[in-house]
């Protein structure tokens, strides 16, 4: 249900599909990423408090109850000012009596403007998920999609969210380096989750939308090699208590398991995703692609 016009398009994780999404920010400070396409549209800017609390005012006060979770967008919202997004998180525990979680997008920009105090005080009023994007673990990958920050950077970062009682999901990108460094990319990407050990690693699948020249600078795998690519992720993963997921709509098939217990699992899964593929060469051999009607 929609209570207000939402600034299109907006987008959320997938574990966040019941939440209310309330967008804080518009577009993504940090827009300079040359494989991201998702808010290319939108010129970044901060709303005000005022418009923020009228929207919640907005929805009836028996609709409010309903909700347990709120997810604040568009694409790090985390960069908003402290002292306003306290602000804000008070009013939605003051408004929604139910709240249990609130959740947000967070940048390596963004995580650069909070220390750990800050984002314990933002725990304290229940912002207790980070959704990061990786992209990759590998800093030659890094540097071509002009992500600002080297792994080590994102890595210390990220263990400031940890400090700080924050839980992380984290993203990478299958495919996002090409064929030329694909197996470096899934090496180093499994290395660096190994080492911070995040509540959640989810594997989403490179696709188009508004970064036609980032393809142009990769030779991009087919479907076959996408399977061979997250096999090769989950063969070197070894965390210490992670959930991984790869339910993103542009992934071409599913995992799903909890690390250490179900490691051997997801190798055999992708093992058995890779066979099938194997079976049906054409379908192997074939890029996938994906084009949006909108956006």
């Amino acid at each position: 249900m929609y209570y207000f016009n939402y600034e299109e398009p907006v987008f959320r994780p997938p574990s966040e599909a019941r939440s209310l999404i309330l967008q804080i920010t518009i577009g993504c400070s940090q827009n300079q990423c040359s494989f991201c396409g998702m808010y290319k549209m939108k010129q970044f800017r901060i709303r005000s408090v005022a418009d923020i609390a009228a929207e919640i005012d907005a929805i009836p006060g028996g609709h409010r109850n309903h909700y347990q979770r709120i997810f604040l967008a568009d694409g790090d919202a985390l960069v908003y000012p402290q002292p306003q997004l306290i602000e804000i998180l008070d009013l939605l525990n003051h408004k929604f009596k139910n709240l249990t979680r609130v959740g947000i997008y967070a940048s390596p920009k963004s995580l650069t403007t909070k220390n750990v105090e800050e984002l314990q005080q933002l725990k304290l009023r229940k912002l207790r998920i980070l959704y990061f994007g990786l992209e990759s673990g590998d800093a030659a990958t890094l540097k071509l999609t002009n992500k600002g920050y080297n792994p080590e950077q994102m890595l210390e970062l990220c263990r400031k969210a940890q400090t700080a009682g924050m839980k992380l999901s984290i993203t990478a990108i299958l495919g996002l380096a090409g064929r030329t460094r694909s197996s470096e990319h899934a090496a180093a990407t499994a290395a660096w989750i190994n080492q911070l050990s995040p509540e959640y690693f989810s594997l989403l699948t490179m696709f188009r939308r508004h970064n036609d020249a980032y393809f142009e600078q990769i030779e991009p795998l087919t479907n076959g090699e996408i399977i061979e690519e997250a096999l090769l992720i989950v063969k070197n993963l070894q965390p210490q208590k992670t959930i991984l997921r790869s339910n993103h709509v542009s992934n071409i098939f599913n995992l799903a398991g909890s690390y250490p217990k179900d490691r051997e699992k997801l190798i055999v899964q992708a093992e058995a995703a890779l066979a099938e593929a194997r079976s049906h060469p054409d379908w192997f051999a074939q890029v996938p692609d994906y084009g949006e009607a909108y956006f």
